[in-house]
């Protein structure tokens, strides 16, 4: 029998004019991002690349990407109570009612992942797997682009994409059988993993009573996501390269609902509450399964069968979120969500105790604007204006290993930048926390997650007035 280790890669102003100065410094910043993002990715030319490099991502449809823009980010995730006019609000589909009348917004996001991973050999893939290995990765990618305006004077449209998931890991060992060697010579195992799905999505909220608001989504997912298993004989007078695996391409629509209900408790002080429900998505398109042989100058496919992609489902998910907004200068919310994986069956996993199970979300969140309309010049007034937010978050994953569940803590903060006029803002936010542990024989992932968005606000439908 095959012994071997599989090891975790190393994807690794004191006046006016200054204040200005710095917010067109901060407006140059933001157009480089937008225009150069292909420059700002990590050292991973394929094409089928993920988002980030996880060993987590081994599962299911891979690592489950957070879903929002930076600015939910920065509050720990929390959206599904939440309204404000200055920013576009994708967790909870009736949050897009939530604007100036005739405004137009868009949101560009870019994040950056930097993770430390440490753990027993890659979730003790091999029976045989022994030793604490440590790995890393940094990747810096697009997270969301969103578009926004009015549709009337109590409705909105929405649409946009962002990533929903992502599959990227490498494992690789060498064959530790002395007679095997003998036979054939050194022997390079390696599974690696590669791609995601995406989400694009159109929507559209209406409010009724000047309170209730109702939005629905359609959804679009598509991707790809290859798997493979290889062998490498380093001697072998045949075959000197074998490769196993099996690609999904995925296409499919979905649709999410949303409701939210705002009470007022004095002239200043605003409750809101927020329903949202992610009905169950069937995945369809296509599963190939693969088998590729190579020799020294031929390329033999041993195996090749394609079938319909029926089996798997992204299933239903419950939201509730509750926020108090004070005028514009505070706010704090609360969310929950729930996802029942426990009936999925992604198949076998040789070597790994893994199941699935209920995935539970819990997160917190604020932000705290000081005085949005200081007019004052000087460094110190444009920082009252300045919107400062934090949150923190536990997540139970629908993954479970060695009977226990992947869970993850953490901490967010950022701050919004005010830039020009009405309510343009640079954001930035950072996310730190723990997924994982070392007692119940998981990978523990240590991560830093930095991100950015540019929010642009206008407004449409302007009559100019001439002498």
């Amino acid at each position: 029998m095959f012994e071997f280790l599989l090891l975790l890669q190393f994807n690794l102003s004191k006046n006016q004019s200054k204040v200005k100065k710095i917010e067109r410094i901060l407006v140059v910043a933001a157009a480089l991002l937008l225009l150069f993002p292909a420059s700002l990715r990590a050292q991973d030319s394929d094409p089928l690349a993920g988002v980030g490099y996880s060993p987590y991502s081994l599962f299911g449809f891979g690592d489950m990407l957070r879903q929002g823009t930076t600015y939910n980010a920065m509050m720990g995730g929390i959206g599904i109570g939440d309204r404000n006019v200055r920013y576009i609000n994708i967790i909870n589909p009736a949050g897009v009612t939530s604007r100036e009348l005739k405004s137009f917004m868009v949101d560009f996001g870019l994040d950056n992942r930097n993770l430390i991973y440490q753990g027993n050999a890659a979730i003790s893939i091999s029976p045989t797997a022994q030793g604490v290995q440590k790995s890393a990765s940094n990747t810096f990618n697009m997270h969301n682009l969103v578009v926004s305006f009015p549709i009337a004077s109590l409705g909105a449209f929405k649409f946009g994409m962002m990533p929903y998931s992502s599959v990227h890991y490498d494992f690789e060992a060498m064959e530790k059988s002395d007679e095997l060697i003998a036979s054939v010579g050194d022997i390079t195992y390696s599974r690696t993993g590669r791609g995601g799905l995406y989400k694009a999505f159109l929507g559209a909220g209406f409010t009724f009573f000047n309170r209730l608001s109702i939005g629905v989504d359609a959804n679009y997912y598509f991707g790809k996501i290859v798997r493979s298993s290889s062998a490498t004989f380093e001697n072998a007078s045949s075959y000197r390269y074998i490769n196993t695996g099996w690609r999904d391409n995925v296409s499919c629509f979905g649709a999410k609902a949303g409701l939210q209900y705002s009470q007022p408790l004095s002239r200043a002080l605003v409750a809101t509450v927020g329903l949202t429900y992610d009905f169950q998505t069937k995945l369809r398109g296509s599963q190939t399964r693969f088998a590729i042989g190579e020799t020294t100058n031929v390329t033999d496919t041993i195996y090749f069968h394609e079938t319909k992609l029926e089996n798997y489902a992204i299933p239903a998910e419950l939201g509730a979120g509750i926020t108090l907004r004070y005028a514009d200068q505070w706010m704090v919310g609360f969310d929950y969500t729930r996802q029942d994986w426990s009936k999925m069956d992604f198949g076998g996993y040789p070597g790994v105790d893994f199941i699935t199970g209920v995935a539970q979300n819990f997160r917190m969140g604020f932000e705290v604007t000081p005085n949005r309309y200081d007019v004052r010049s000087g460094f110190g007034h444009f920082l009252r204006r300045v919107t400062y937010r934090g949150g923190v978050y536990h997540e139970r994953s629908y993954m479970h290993l060695n009977g226990h569940p992947v869970a993850a803590t953490g901490i967010t903060l950022g701050f919004g930048l005010p830039v020009f006029r009405y309510y343009n803002s640079l954001n930035f936010g950072v996310d730190i926390g723990q997924r994982g542990t070392l007692g119940s024989n998981q990978i523990r992932e240590r991560y830093f997650l930095f991100s950015i968005s540019f929010n642009l606000h206008d407004i449409w439908f302007i009559k100019p007035l001439y002498n």
